[in-house]
């Protein structure tokens, strides 16, 4: 329910609207001159749900579905194929940089070690 109050040029105005599933129902009601805050509270706690009953007519409305932000589509498709984190190009060619020097780091460190055994062995006998 929703109720919006304005000053026609005249008088102030409520417009109370209630939408249920796809209808909708509208009703107007006449404050007269500038109502004071009490007054549309008065409106509300006694007069409105009577005033909204009285109402016979009732319009078929298209309810427009908001877009998601496409964003959050993106990350949440990510997130159900399991496939998260690159982003761009950049990123993409900086991580296959890095597995690189590290397969080549891990190959280095293996043939060093080996090297000192070979000297270790060397040494001992």
């Amino acid at each position: 329910m929703k109720l919006t109050v304005y000053h026609d040029g005249q008088y102030w105005v409520g417009v109370l609207e209630e939408l249920v599933g796809r209808k909708l129902r509208a009703v107007r009601y006449l404050f007269g001159s500038e109502p004071y805050d009490y007054d549309v509270l008065s409106f509300v706690n006694k007069q409105m749900l009577s005033y909204i009953s009285q109402a016979n007519a009732n319009i078929e409305v298209k309810v427009p579905i908001r877009p998601s932000n496409p964003k959050r589509l993106e990350r949440e498709a990510a997130k159900e194929t399991g496939k998260v984190g690159i982003s761009t190009f950049a990123q993409e060619a900086i991580k296959k940089d890095y597995a690189t020097r590290k397969s080549g780091q891990l190959v280095a460190s293996k043939q060093r070690r080996e090297e000192l055994d070979m000297h270790k062995r060397v040494i001992k006998i």
